[in-house]
C-alpha cells in the first residue's frame, strides 16, 4: 500500500498550534459527484468553527475525486484553513480514517462521509461540545436528504421517527471525539460498521447530539434498502462478536407497542414499507459487502 500526502493549503511548521485546530477527516472513494458539495458546506461554516483542517483520504479513486479536491485549494487558502489530500492506493474506509489520523494535526477529530453536507453552525457547535477535558463523543442532528424514489420516501418518513434516531445520537455519516475520547481506541479496526464501533466506545452520558443538522442521503429503492439493512445488521453482529465489552454502552430504545401503534397511525404507509423491508432482511443472510449510503 502506498500513500501520497499533498498539503494544498495551510502548511504548518510548528506543533504549538495543534490544540487550536479542528481536524475533519473525510474518507472518499470515487466521490467526484459529491465531494465538492461536502467541502463547500465546510467552507460555509460560521466563524465559531475557528481554525480547521480538512483531510480528504482519497482511497483507490479511479474517477475525478482527487482533481475536484485540488480545485478547492484557493478557496481553502482564502479561508486560511488547512487542506490535505491523501492519495491512498488501497480501498477501504477504516484504513482511510487511519491514514487521515496519521496526517492530522488537531487534537479533536471529526470523521465525515464525503456525501454529507453540514449546516453552517455544525463545526462551531462540535468544537464547543468537544472542548471538555473528559472523553466526549459528539455528532449532529441527522437530516435525511429528500429521497427521489417513492419506496425510500415512505421508508425514511417512518425511520426518522424511531426512538433510536430521535434520541440516540446516531452518528451515521458524521461523528467526532475529543482528544481524551480518541484515546479510547487505537487504529480503526477493519469492521463493517465504523460508526457503531466508535459510538459504543462511549457511554450514553458521554455522547452529545448538537442541534446543527447534517444532511445524510439514504439509498434509493427496495433492493438497495434491503442490502444496506442486511449490512447494518451484520455490522452490529460483528461488533457484538468481536467487542462484546462495548455492548454495555448500547442504549438502543426498543419501540413500545403504544409508540408503534402511534407511528402506525401517523405514517401507515411508511410503517408497511418499513415492516416489509425488515421482513425481507430477516429472510436474507447478512452481508459484509460495501454499499453506498445513497
Amino acid at each position: 500500500m502506498t500513500t501520497e500526502c499533498h498539503i494544498l493549503s495551510g502548511n504548518i511548521q510548528t506543533d504549538t498550534v495543534q490544540h487550536d485546530f479542528l481536524s475533519v477527516i473525510i474518507a472518499a472513494h470515487n466521490e467526484e459527484d459529491y465531494i465538492a458539495d461536502c467541502l463547500e458546506a465546510l467552507l460555509e461554516q460560521d466563524n465559531s468553527a475557528g481554525l480547521v483542517e480538512v483531510i480528504v483520504a482519497a482511497n483507490a479513486c479511479t474517477d475525478r475525486t482527487e482533481d475536484v479536491v485540488f480545485s478547492m485549494k484557493t478557496a481553502f487558502e482564502e479561508r486560511n484553513w488547512r487542506l490535505v489530500l491523501l492519495k491512498i492506493s488501497r480501498a477501504g474506509k477504516p484504513n482511510a480514517f487511519n491514514q487521515g489520523d496519521d496526517a492530522a494535526i488537531g487534537n479533536n477529530r471529526i470523521y465525515l462521509d464525503a456525501d454529507v453536507r453540514c449546516d453552517p453552525e455544525m463545526l462551531g457547535q462540535l468544537r464547543a461540545a468537544l472542548s471538555q477535558q473528559h472523553p466526549i463523543y459528539a455528532t449532529g442532528t441527522i437530516q435525511v436528504v429528500p429521497p427521489s424514489t417513492w419506496i425510500t420516501k415512505r421508508y425514511a418518513e417512518f425511520w426518522v421517527r424511531l426512538p433510536f434516531v430521535q434520541n440516540g445520537a446516531v452518528g451515521a455519516g458524521l461523528f467526532s471525539a475529543n482528544a481524551a475520547g480518541r484515546k479510547r481506541w487505537g487504529q480503526f479496526p477493519a469492521v463493517i460498521s465504523d460508526d457503531t464501533f466508535v459510538r459504543l466506545n462511549f457511554a450514553p452520558e458521554e455522547r452529545i447530539e448538537v442541534a446543527a443538522r447534517y444532511h445524510w442521503p439514504m439509498v434509493e429503492g427496495m433492493r438497495n434498502l434491503v442490502r444496506v439493512r442486511c449490512r447494518q445488521d451484520a455490522g452490529v453482529a460483528e461488533i457484538r462478536r468481536l467487542y462484546p465489552e462495548l455492548i454495555r454502552n448500547e442504549n438502543a430504545q426498543k419501540i413500545s407497542l403504544s409508540n408503534l401503534l402511534h407511528l402506525m397511525v401517523q405514517v401507515p404507509i411508511g410503517f408497511l414499507v418499513y415492516a416489509t423491508i425488515q421482513t425481507l432482511v430477516r429472510l436474507r443472510p447478512g452481508s459484509s459487502e460495501w454499499v453506498r449510503g445513497r
